[in-house]
């Protein structure tokens, strides 16, 4: 039994709902995982490559009372969803006595900035499968672990709404993921499944090699733009995707709904 993989919880636990977000290692996903820990959710997260970072985030869901497994997954790869949705399977079987997920967190990214006039096809391709394709086939593949009156987020991105030069690629695949999760939201509606998108703005992170983070030049002309006056931070995103999944929300669906502090309003 590794440090990923938690012992099955006790016949007379009290079910915690679980929630499968992908990218849960690190950045904005990591704080999405403990901030949903802190709110009585369990989780399975994803890490591409580094099993100590999800090894790592497994101890902090613990250490906050929780419950999680850590699975690899490379979101480029859509020829791995099938297993990757068995290994799912497994996890919810061995570690909680379980066959379905209570929610789905689509938040795995990565960010290329480059001008439109020099944007690759390679490039184009790979933010296509990562940002667009990724979302569409692993929520099929997942659906049928997907209880009834679940819920699926989304994470786009405030530059669907304003632009920056040099984000034209991916602000074009955040904006089919918000076509596509108001079509989730009306034929997975039956279900009862809920499909909403958080947009954030801009975060401080190492996301698209840290350029809000590191360049302060940048970050002081994004915060003057931003009416709260600063650039995020983690702790504003993780939050509103908790609040997203609470019983609360259930009347809130198809929506997109933008953490960015007001940005460029």
């Amino acid at each position: 039994m590794t440090a990923s993989t938690p012992a099955p919880a006790p016949a007379s636990a009290a079910r915690r709902p679980i929630v499968l977000v992908t990218g849960g290692s690190r950045g904005l996903g990591r704080n999405a995982v403990e901030h949903l820990a802190r709110q009585g959710f369990d989780l399975v997260l994803t890490y591409r490559s580094r099993a100590d970072e999800g090894r790592a985030a497994v101890g902090a869901v613990q250490a906050l009372g929780g419950r999680a497994v850590a699975l690899p997954l490379d979101v480029a790869r859509s020829t791995g969803f099938a297993d990757f949705a068995d290994s799912v399977r497994q996890a919810l079987d061995g570690a909680w006595q379980a066959d379905r997920l209570d929610a789905l967190v689509h938040n795995a990214g990565i960010g290329i900035h480059a001008p439109f006039a020099t944007t690759t096809e390679a490039q184009l391709d790979e933010l296509f499968a990562i940002h667009l394709k990724a979302p569409f086939f692993l929520t099929q593949q997942l659906l049928p672990l997907l209880r009834d009156g679940g819920s699926i987020v989304h994470l786009s991105s405030g530059l669907t709404r304003f632009t920056q030069p040099g984000y034209a690629a991916y602000a074009a695949m955040k904006g089919g993921v918000e076509v596509l999760t108001r079509y989730l939201a009306r034929e997975l509606g039956p279900r009862g499944i809920r499909v909403n998108t958080v947009a954030p703005g801009a975060i401080a992170t190492d996301f698209g090699g840290g350029r809000v983070r590191d360049d302060a030049q940048l970050g002081a002309a994004l915060a003057a733009q931003t009416a709260l006056g600063r650039v995020g931070r983690p702790d504003d995103i993780g939050p509103v995707v908790a609040a997203l999944l609470q019983p609360g929300m259930g009347w809130v669906q198809g929506q997109r709904i933008e953490a960015s502090g007001g940005m460029f309003l």
